[in-house]
């Protein structure tokens, strides 16, 4: 099964319980690719653009790149306002991008679904010397804030999580080092939400890759004992997001032997 495009089937859905990322670290790559005007932001697979206004308010010269077509028309619907707003509706990997160079490339949690072998490389050589390239993503943490329900959720996973195809996509963002880039950094910020079970439920069915591929009757017998799980415990689940970024640098020019 190719995962890339299982949230392209609920554009809407995903885009109302995606995680948002924080003004904090907006700042900070705006702030490291020095962006305006007279820059030009590539952003890799948007989504539904949950990372997309902050650098179109710039005046860069934005394109992203999408390869769900749902993805793509909820985009162009969303910011197709926006003068310095470009789309193409195609693959990252296999793209002809021409000669267009780019001063900031950046991926908010898409990345890790292209081999790096491919994604590394290419994005390196769509950078100009100098240029920035910003890869940030969020991790939720179930348990520190549940203790209790968390060892219930394990139990319900055990009895009714049974999916056809797993998701193994990983990625160590830090061999970006061996491909060229330098200068790498990382940050991250802390952040809490707070869900109801109703809440919860339309939280895993909509942004979470293997819960959206459950089939019945896993699908309604899962998802009503989470719910019963999360209502027993008060009704509520506290998540604490950690929102990173792995930030890096294609050489300038004259300290590049590429």
């Amino acid at each position: 099964m190719d995962f890339r495009k299982t949230f392209d089937t609920i554009p809407e859905q995903f885009d109302k319980w995606r995680t948002r990322y924080c003004e904090e670290l907006y700042t900070e790559v705006i702030s490291c690719a020095d962006l305006g005007r007279n820059k030009a932001v590539l952003e890799i697979g948007p989504g539904t653009g949950q990372a997309t206004e902050p650098f179109l308010k710039t005046g860069c010269d934005y394109l992203a790149i999408e390869l769900g077509e749902h993805f793509a028309a909820f985009m162009e619907n969303k910011f197709g306002s926006y003068r310095n707003f470009h789309i193409v509706n195609d693959d990252f990997e296999t793209h002809n991008f021409q000669t267009k160079k780019f001063d900031l490339v950046y991926s908010a949690a898409t990345i890790q679904w292209i081999p790096e072998t491919i994604g590394f490389p290419k994005v390196f050589d769509l950078l100009k010397p100098g240029g920035t390239f910003a890869m940030f993503m969020t991790y939720s943490d179930y348990k520190s804030g549940n203790e209790d329900l968390y060892e219930q959720m394990l139990e319900v996973y055990r009895k009714h999580f049974y999916v056809e195809t797993k998701y193994t996509c990983r990625l160590d963002y830090e061999h970006v080092l061996n491909y060229g880039f330098v200068d790498l950094n990382y940050f991250e910020w802390k952040k809490e939400r707070v869900l109801n079970a109703d809440e919860y439920v339309d939280y895993l069915a909509g942004t979470q890759v293997e819960h959206i591929t459950l089939k019945e009757p896993y699908k309604t017998r899962f998802y009503e004992a989470i719910r019963k799980a999360v209502m027993n415990a008060g009704n509520q689940i506290k998540i604490i997001d950690t929102i990173a970024l792995y930030i890096t640098k294609k050489p300038e020019l004259n300290n590049s032997s590429l």
